[in-house]
């Protein structure tokens, strides 16, 4: 997929501005837009406390629409603009979404700077669960292959 700095530049500042607004409607200052062949798939912006949903990240929001509108959960091909580098969940899901560029205006400094600071996360992810802060212990971890069992049994499982 070839770069073409001129079209980044206005996707990004269209997710600028779409940032922008959503912070006068009672947002956070996030935006993200999916783009495919030149043209903007789906957008999305932060609606974290509006919606009291911590994973209304514009990020995550662009991805669901996009998925939806294209009737597919790979977004190969596609671009991801958005206005800060993705936090660790906007980041997972990238991957998992299978994105095949992403494009950032701010960094996770600036945000920290703003107030949006994710480096404990950062930190959580590379420590063994029993080393994390919040409290996490496996529980049933025999019974708990019995889904992935189902899984590998069943025919029509569509690989992710």
């Amino acid at each position: 997929m070839m770069s073409d700095p001129s079209s980044d530049a206005v996707f990004m500042r269209t997710a600028i501005e779409q940032a922008v607004e959503n912070v006068r409607d009672g947002g956070g200052p996030f935006a993200a837009l999916v783009v495919r062949d030149g043209s903007i798939v789906a957008r999305g912006v932060n609606r974290v406390t509006p919606s009291n949903d911590p994973t209304a990240h514009a990020e995550i929001v662009a991805i669901r629409a996009a998925c939806k509108a294209l009737g597919q959960f790979h977004l190969n091909g596609c671009t991801l603009y958005t206005t800060c580098e993705p936090c660790p969940m906007c980041l997972g899901a990238i991957y998992w979404a299978h994105v095949g560029r992403v494009r950032y205006a701010g960094t996770r400094d600036d945000a920290a700077a703003a107030g949006f600071d994710d480096a404990h996360i950062y930190d959580e992810i590379g420590r063994d669960p029993d080393e994390r802060t919040i409290d996490m212990q496996p529980c049933l971890q025999e019974a708990g292959q019995r889904p992935f069992a189902a899984w590998a049994q069943y025919d029509e499982r569509v690989e992710y």
